[in-house]
């Protein structure tokens, strides 16, 4: 029974790491723009292709 005790503690602070390490992303701006660099490739825009 102790084991799961510790297992649970185990997960639970792996969780909150995770969780951390999730808030702290955000907040340094890592999900900021995900859009434009997927399709900065299929729509090049170039003033030398445009010429």
């Amino acid at each position: 029974m102790s084991v799961i005790i510790i297992l649970i503690l185990v997960s639970i602070c792996i969780a909150g790491a995770f969780l951390l390490a999730f808030f702290w992303s955000v907040k340094d701006g890592q999900f900021d723009d995900v859009k434009s660099p997927a399709e900065r490739i299929l729509f090049n825009n170039n003033k030398i292709n445009n010429k």
